[in-house]
């Protein structure tokens, strides 16, 4: 994945941009007019059909059938995923984003479903993913998702696909997101080509949500060649922070028009001369630093030469499929942290100790780390007495 820095003018910022359609299920009345069926009638015609079929075939077939829309419905989502369904890109992130168990089984089944396509699609193109993902980050205000939907209205034109995936901090307090970057981009959203769909963090770090890898999968297997991927960024300190300068590929300063053209420039030489003191991450590509103005639409193709220009450099050097495995071991990783987490926090020994210890910490009784232990120790004494067969 290219990671994009979006610098604007005024403060320095990195961003990308997702959101989520709304599926709009029509509800319909039906009115019962001028039955020509008695009342009389009917009722005798209902019974004759309770007491011709026994309710025992009849629970025994209404079972059946459920277990059977279960066991498909895995396959018949990705069957009308790769036939081109609108619908059911929507239908499928759901299912991969949800924590249900139940659900999460039909979502492996879905993925699975869904890579060996693009494994098959892979080998047809020499080996070589047909999709290129990009992400951007940085604060609130940098011009984010105007860019997108500049940028992305651009991509459309020119035959691609484009798919964005926007996540949107969750509230440390309520956990709910306002995921309202949809209407920040209308054309971009009314555009056949595209596909935005937003998710919020859910408490999950490192600016993307626990499972935006699995939705840019589902993306790929509804055929969109480009995934834009906009994380949650933070605030104006990063982008003079050296940590996020040195894993970005693209630098970009954002609304270099009107009043703001002479201080973009000046943004511009900045970060060049300090990318020059910085040590370089790869051996074949060396970020670079552009102006962009999205409401002039001035510097969105070289911008899209330039990110090509990278795509194509790391495959010819044969370093883009070793970095995009180990961007796919990375996120196996953050899967089992998450999930040994939920485990550690729902064990039978941990659980009813955790508001004792929060308390005893809260009032300074003990470290947090003292707690931590503790805690570790009980879950450590019931997994090896269960080892030991006790």
């Amino acid at each position: 994945m290219l990671r994009m820095a979006l610098w604007q003018t005024r403060f320095f910022c990195t961003s990308f941009l997702l959101k989520a359609l709304p599926w709009a299920t029509k509800r319909t009345s039906f009115a019962h007019r001028n039955s020509q069926v008695s009342r009389g009638s009917w009722s005798r015609w209902s019974q004759t059909l309770r007491t011709s079929v026994p309710a025992t075939n009849s629970v025994h077939k209404t079972s059946a059938s459920q277990t059977l829309d279960k066991e498909s419905l895995a396959k018949k989502l990705f069957h009308q995923l790769v036939g081109g369904h609108r619908a059911a890109i929507a239908q499928c992130i759901t299912l991969v984003e949800s924590t249900h168990h139940g659900k999460q089984a039909q979502a492996r089944e879905l993925l699975a479903e869904i890579l060996a396509y693009l494994k098959k699609k892979t080998a047809e193109n020499d080996g070589i993913p047909t999709s290129f993902r990009i992400g951007l980050t940085g604060p609130p205000g940098a011009g984010k998702s105007t860019f997108i939907e500049a940028f992305g209205k651009q991509l459309t034109e020119a035959g691609h696909k484009v798919a964005v995936l926007a996540v949107d901090p969750s509230s440390s307090y309520s956990g709910g997101s306002l995921l309202g970057d949809k209407t920040r981009m209308p054309e971009l959203t009314r555009d056949m080509s595209a596909y935005i769909r937003a998710s919020p963090t859910a408490g999950t770090l490192g600016g993307v949500a626990r499972n935006t890898n699995d939705a840019i999968v589902v993306c790929e297997g509804a055929g969109f060649n480009i995934i834009l991927v906009e994380t949650v960024g933070g605030d104006e300190l990063q982008g003079i922070k050296r940590g996020i300068v040195e894993k970005v590929d693209l630098i970009l300063v954002s609304k270099a028009d009107g009043e703001l053209k002479v201080p973009s420039r000046r943004v511009k030489a900045e970060y060049t001369s300090a990318l020059k003191i910085m040590r370089k991450r790869s051996q074949v590509w060396s970020p670079k630093v552009m102006q962009v103005s999205a409401l002039t639409k001035t510097g969105l193709t070289e911008a899209w030469e330039t990110m090509e220009e990278y795509h194509t450099i790391m495959i010819k050097s044969k370093l883009f499929l070793p970095k995009r495995a180990h961007q796919h071991r990375t996120w196996m990783w953050n899967h089992i942290r998450d999930n040994i987490l939920d485990i550690f926090r729902c064990h039978p020994e941990v659980r009813p100790e955790i508001p004792q210890m929060e308390a005893e910490v809260s009032q300074g009784r003990i470290t947090a780390g003292m707690a931590a232990d503790l805690l570790l120790s009980r879950f450590r004494a019931k997994a090896t007495a269960h080892d030991n067969g006790l």
